[in-house]
């Protein structure tokens, strides 16, 4: 069905969201913004409020070849809380799919068990909920099928470090000169 998936829930970190699907978007990655409210409508962090692609749609997103975790704190905890997006991460850890998450979010992985045994990276002060992780202090971490990242400064190279994965460097370094990112 689609792609890759990006879930969205109130308190999501705008410029984490919305710079990734743009910049995949324009790598001509197939990527739906997924709200896990009951509403296609969700509040971020700074109240900039957005319209989801769609509604919360478990098939959907266990289908999709990737799904990514914006950060925000308040975002986090609402993906944190929800046991059907949990249920999703650990079948996506479990058959070594694609996991993406940037800021507060890794935290969700390691809390979860994913990060036993991978590389990882988040916003500086939560390292300590990447259980099982080795702490790598670089603005993107890429571990097998698992990228993790630090905050909104990051977003551009978490971005472009997920589209590099999904549609190889050639796509990435395409799309980072045609937005000087070079």
């Amino acid at each position: 069905m689609s792609n890759v998936v990006l879930f969205l829930a109130e308190g999501f970190e705008e410029i984490e969201a919305l710079a990734v699907v743009d910049i995949l978007r324009r790598g001509g990655v197939d990527i739906f913004t997924m709200s896990i409210t009951e509403s296609k409508e969700v509040v971020g962090k700074s109240n900039i409020k957005v319209v989801a692609d769609v509604v919360f749609n478990k098939s959907m997103a266990v289908k999709s070849e990737m799904i990514i975790f914006p950060g925000g704190t308040v975002g986090m905890e609402n993906l944190k809380n929800n046991s059907d997006v949990i249920d999703i991460l650990k079948d996506f850890s479990e058959n070594n799919k694609k996991i993406s998450a940037i800021c507060a979010s890794p935290s969700i992985l390691g809390i979860n068990g994913v990060l036993n045994g991978y590389k990882a990276i988040c916003y500086p002060g939560l390292e300590e909920l990447l259980k099982g992780a080795e702490i790598v202090d670089k603005k993107v971490v890429c571990d097998r099928n698992i990228i993790t990242s630090k905050g909104p400064g990051t977003t551009i190279d978490f971005a472009l470090a997920i589209l590099k994965e999904l549609k190889g460097e050639e796509c990435a370094n395409s799309v980072a000169e045609g937005l000087l990112w070079t």
